[in-house]
C-alpha cells in the first residue's frame, strides 16, 4: 500500500539543494540552492552548459549522491525510500547492457539484483520490448543490436516494475541525428502510454524544447537554476513541428537564455 504522502505530494520536490565536492586543491560547488517542484506525470527536460550539474541533479533525485544541504522529496518520501520501493528508473547515456545476456534477459536483470521491495508492474519484459519497438528481438545479444536498439533495451529495463519516476541522463547523446529523432518520438509515445514522470538531461536545445512540457535551465559555476520555461506546443507532438516558425522562435528564446548561463 502506498504511503498517504505519496498520493498528494509532488512527484519531485527540491528545496535549497546544494552539492559540494572536495577536489585535491579546493571545494567545488556542483549545485547551489536548487529549488523546484514537479507535478506527477510531467516531462521535464534539463538544459544547460557543461559543468552546470545536470547529471548531478539526477543523481541526487535517484539517491546516488547525497546533497550537502537542502531537502529532497520523491513522491513525498526521501529519495532512499523511493529507491527502495523501486519507484525510480534510471537510463544512462551508455546502455550498460551485459554483453552475454539477450535483450530480454537484460530487461529482466532488475528482477535478479538489488534489494528493496519486490518488483511489481503490469508489463512483463516481452511487452516492454514491444513497447519500445523491439518485438522479435528478444533473443538478440547486444552486439547484434544497433546503438539505438541497445538504448531501447535500456529504456525497457528501466520501465520494468512501472516506476513512477524515470530519470534519463543524455540517453540519445551518442546517436546519429536520424536515430535520435526517431527515439525522441518513441519516448513521447512511451510517456503518453505510461504516465511516468520524466526528467531528461540533454545538451540539445531542440531536443529539450521538443520533448519537455517544461525546460529547467541551469547556469554553471556553480550549477543553479537560471529559469523554468513552460513549453506551449500542441499535443501530441510530431517532428514536423520543428520546421515551424513557432518552434524556431521558441528554440531561439531558449538559446538566448542559455547564452547568459
Amino acid at each position: 500500500m502506498q504511503p498517504a504522502a505519496t498520493l498528494t505530494a509532488p512527484a519531485i520536490e527540491l528545496n535549497g539543494v546544494s552539492v559540494r565536492f572536495m577536489s585535491e586543491r579546493r571545494e567545488v560547488t556542483a549545485l547551489e540552492d536548487i529549488s523546484f517542484s514537479l507535478d506527477t506525470g510531467t516531462f521535464l527536460t534539463l538544459l544547460g552548459p557543461s559543468g552546470c550539474g545536470k547529471s548531478t541533479l539526477l543523481r541526487v533525485v535517484a539517491d546516488i549522491i547525497a546533497p550537502t544541504s537542502g531537502r529532497v522529496r520523491v513522491l513525498g518520501q526521501a529519495p532512499r525510500d523511493a529507491r527502495r520501493r523501486r519507484e525510480i528508473g534510471f537510463v544512462f547515456q551508455d546502455s550498460t547492457l551485459l554483453p552475454w545476456r539477450s535483450a530480454i534477459d537484460n530487461v529482466r536483470l532488475p528482477l535478479q539484483v538489488g534489494g528493496g521491495s519486490p518488483m511489481r508492474g503490469s508489463r512483463g519484459a516481452e511487452e516492454l520490448l514491444a513497447l519500445v519497438g523491439l518485438a522479435g528481438w528478444e533473443k538478440a545479444l547486444p552486439r547484434e543490436l544497433s546503438g539505438g536498439m541497445r538504448q531501447r533495451v535500456s529504456i525497457a529495463r528501466a520501465l520494468l516494475g512501472d516506476p513512477k519516476i524515470l530519470l534519463m541522463d543524455e540517453p540519445f547523446g551518442a546517436l546519429d541525428e536520424i536515430t535520435r529523432d526517431r527515439l525522441n518520438d518513441e519516448l513521447l509515445h512511451i510517456w503518453r502510454e505510461t504516465g511516468t514522470t520524466i526528467l531528461f538531461v540533454t545538451h540539445s536545445i531542440h531536443e529539450a524544447a521538443y520533448l519537455g512540457q517544461q525546460v529547467l535551465m541551469l547556469a554553471a559555476a556553480p550549477g543553479r537554476v537560471r529559469r523554468m520555461v513552460t513549453i506551449d506546443l500542441p499535443e501530441p507532438r510530431h517532428l514536423a513541428i520543428r520546421d515551424t516558425a513557432e518552434f524556431g522562435a521558441l528554440a531561439g528564446r531558449l538559446r538566448a537564455v542559455l547564452e547568459t548561463c
